[in-house]
């Protein structure tokens, strides 16, 4: 079985940083895409950041500038460096990765990390 476990969230003031990590483990035989997407409340889940396993990646609009995405092959490890974070970014943050099992290949999720930006 496949497992994507994320931690790093909490709770941050305006303009402040935090770091999201997500570990895939399990029956994996290769791993192509991960991403970070997001779901504020009261709101569709949306794409944050995603990157390939080339290390080319893609960020919303919104986080632009503000957000960085990176991965660790080695470790099948996907990060998410957030800095200036704002309020509208509080939400739960879901790691996402595109991968093969022996058996197929499909997409996975994680089971969300709380981030909330408030003073």
């Amino acid at each position: 079985q496949v497992q994507l476990v994320e931690s790093g969230g909490g709770l941050v003031q305006p303009g402040g940083s935090l770091r999201l990590s997500c570990a895939a483990s399990g029956s994996i035989l290769s791993i192509y895409g991960m991403g970070w997407y997001r779901q504020a409340p009261g709101k569709q889940r949306e794409l944050v950041a995603s990157i390939t396993s080339g290390g080319s990646t893609n960020y919303a609009d919104s986080v632009k500038g503000r957000f960085t995405i990176s991965r660790d092959n080695a470790k099948n490890t996907v990060y998410l460096n957030m800095n200036s974070l704002k309020p509208e970014d509080t939400g739960v943050y879901y790691c996402n990765a595109d991968l093969r099992i022996p058996s197929h290949r499909s997409s996975f999720w994680g089971q969300g990390t709380q981030v909330t930006v408030s003073s």
